[in-house]
């Protein structure tokens, strides 16, 4: 039976996912051409709309040429941060239809903004069809280019609960890796290694646990999972429930322990069945190495599929050596909630890119902080350059600031491909929670009316060896105790939870550690600014974000830390 699937999946999707790959290649050609063409799509489908009307979508497109409709699209649309767009949002999500674009979205997609609201990214039916679709099926036909074994065994997909809930007007707000793993071909579905039921589960350690239990008792050759954190806590909750698992697997049963909900638990049971075999085989493994590895369970793993980019890479090792020999880790790609950039088609780092389906713009690094900075196009790019990227889609984002740094790779065929270095313009993620410094400020200020300390500064640092932050604050009282600073920090890690949903998520999900509390001795912004202009800083021109990861910038501070 696995090779009759893992032979009709190769077959199915060698064609379907061959087809569009070709389509890639031919608008890699030209990217010029490929960029003109995609606008005037994009345009063309919403010119009708309030925004289209109100910026000239209709006489951008009278644009004799590629050069002119760059220039004029760029002249009638501004740059754009997703609190621009807020308004045309919430008049969709109130119901009404043409706002953005033609109709209304299908769904939306929730993420973390700088304000307390998350972003709803709205997710059009072309925009699902065409990425989640058309590219979803050259994403699978590439692993089989990489792997032709890979769908030889079971799929462990972690992705999101399909449904969250509802906008004003009915419209579901959710994940689209669930809607697009829930609507996926029926001989796909067959391979995953446990029901969707499973992203429903509340509890993140029972969730983990029902992941792993249903997992390591099948064959994984293909794991997909965004953040690498999650192949971290997944491990995690091998090491601590390894013995539960098999005793679970021996006799067809899920731990009665574990908080899920009764409906969740009564599908996933019915799933179950006494597996005596198999428990002896995870007996066998703990006995011969005692921490057992996935290279241990998972034998004949293919593909790991993660994100290795920016601050991920601090998971990698971890890891390391965890994983069968000969298995490829592959980059999961530049992607966000926002839009999927591309698709990684080989073992580096580097994300094609889809010119057939976006427009791109960029601005080079060196420019960031010019008020007159130049746009440049996908066709300008040089390699080795750093850029930070701007988007239109068929999803209504238009002239999107991803608010990221990418350098540029060598080229597929004639279109520069780029990878992810790191977050810009105030804001920090260590495991994808894109918190701002705004939102830290803020809560602190919190934090200083809930609990009636004060502080006169404070400073907060990303530290990947803890994978955590570490949060420095001076209080005016500078008898404040460790005790009670601790007790502050608390309330604000509370706070943050408020503010942004993606820390939420990666806190609760063990991702993100707890953040820790350092208290600065008096006068502390002074010292640390009198040491920077000692060493050649300009006063004039001295300035600190409140939230950073710098590493330079944290040794001075934790020079300036009260002893206890």
């Amino acid at each position: 039976m696995e090779l009759k699937s893992m032979l009709t999946a190769n077959s199915l999707l060698g064609m379907a996912g061959g087809i569009q790959y070709m389509s890639l290649k031919s608008a890699s050609k030209d990217p010029k051409a490929s960029s003109e063409k995609t606008l005037r799509a994009i345009l063309e489908y919403a010119k009708d709309s309030e925004y289209g009307k109100e910026h000239n979508f209709a006489a951008i497109l009278q644009a004799k040429d590629a050069d002119t409709l760059f220039k004029l699209y760029a002249e009638n649309v501004p740059a754009n941060d997703y609190e621009d767009l807020r308004p045309y949002i919430e008049k969709h999500k109130q119901g009404n239809p043409d706002i953005l674009f033609p109709g209304k979205p299908l769904l939306y997609a929730t993420t973390s903004g700088t304000t307390n609201e998350p972003k709803w990214i709205p997710i059009t039916k072309e925009y699902l069809e065409n990425i989640y679709g058309k590219m979803t099926k050259v994403w699978l036909f590439n692993f089989i280019k990489n792997r032709h074994k890979v769908f030889s065994g079971k799929i462990l997909s972690i992705v999101g609960k399909v449904k969250e809930g509802e906008a004003p007007d009915g419209t579901m707000f959710g994940s689209v890796s669930g809607v697009t793993q829930r609507d996926c071909p029926g001989f796909v579905k067959a391979l995953y290694s446990n029901p969707q039921c499973v992203y429903s589960i509340a509890d993140y350690t029972a969730r983990y646990y029902v992941l792993m239990r249903m997992g390591i008792e099948q064959d994984i050759t293909l794991i997909v999972t965004a953040n690498p954190s999650t192949i971290v806590e997944l491990q995690n909750n091998v090491n601590e429930f390894y013995d539960e698992y098999v005793k679970d697997i021996e006799n067809g049963t899920l731990n009665k322990d574990l908080r899920i909900d009764p409906e969740i638990r009564k599908e996933l049971e019915s799933l179950l069945k006494p597996n005596p075999a198999r428990a002896a085989e995870l007996r066998e493994l703990k006995a011969k190495y005692g921490r057992v590895l996935p290279k241990h369970y998972w034998p004949n793993l293919q593909i790991l599929n993660t994100w290795k980019c920016g601050n991920t890479k601090v998971y990698l090792d971890k890891f390391k050596d965890s994983f069968p020999e000969g298995m490829l880790h592959q980059e999961f790609g530049y992607f966000s909630s926002e839009r999927r950039f591309g698709l990684v088609l080989d073992d580096t780092l580097n994300t094609v890119l889809f010119p057939h389906f976006h427009y791109y713009e960029f601005i080079d690094e060196a420019d960031l902080d010019n008020p007159n900075r130049k746009y440049i196009q996908l066709h300008e790019l040089q390699e080795g350059k750093r850029y930070c990227p701007y988007v239109i889609t068929f999803a209504g984002l238009y002239r999107y600031n991803m608010n990221d740094l990418l350098e540029v790779g060598p080229n597929f065929r004639n279109t520069p491909t780029v990878h992810l270095i790191q977050k810009v313009n105030g804001i920090v993620t260590i495991t994808g929670e894109k918190l701002h410094e705004r939102q830290f400020i803020e809560a602190v200020h919190e934090a200083e009316e809930q609990t009636g300390l004060k502080t006169r500064f404070f400073v907060g640092f990303a530290d990947l060896s803890i994978l955590g932050y570490r949060f420095y604050y001076e209080f005016a009282d500078q008898a404040t105790t460790q005790e009670q600073a601790e007790k502050f920090n608390e309330c604000v890690d509370a706070i943050l939870k408020q503010k942004n949903v993606e820390y939420l998520t990666k806190r609760d999900s063990l991702r993100l550690k707890m953040p820790v509390a350092h208290r600065l001795v008096d006068q502390s912004f002074e010292k640390f600014k009198a040491e920077c202009i000692a060493e050649g800083a300009r006063d004039g021109q001295f300035k600190l974000q409140l939230l950073m990861q710098d590493e330079k910038r944290h040794a001075k501070f934790k020079k300036l830390v009260l002893d206890d």
